[in-house]
């Protein structure tokens, strides 16, 4: 087993009670805005299902927009994703 790294020795551990939560994206979202996101969606893991906030994993996948599909055709066929406009297409 490899050695605890020294942010993972500060959390301790509660074994099964740790929950992961996945957000698969379009890629194209700023640094800022998945700070915010794992932020948010880790307090509303812990005010809505009372878990303790270092049991809380956020995993956050940016999916290239070529290898994305919406009703049939690609994100970026349709405009979404990287180079979108400020609307959000």
């Amino acid at each position: 087993m490899a050695p605890a790294r020294d942010a993972d020795a500060a959390i301790p551990s509660r074994g099964s009670s740790m929950s992961i939560i996945q957000v698969f994206f379009i890629a194209g979202r700023t640094d800022e805005q998945k700070e915010r996101l794992i932020a948010g969606l880790t307090e509303a893991a812990v005010s809505t299902l009372g878990m303790d906030r270092a049991e809380v994993r956020v995993i956050i996948k940016d999916v290239p927009n070529t290898e994305y599909g919406i009703a049939g055709q690609t994100a970026k066929s349709l405009g979404r994703g990287v180079g979108r406009s400020p609307q959000g297409n």
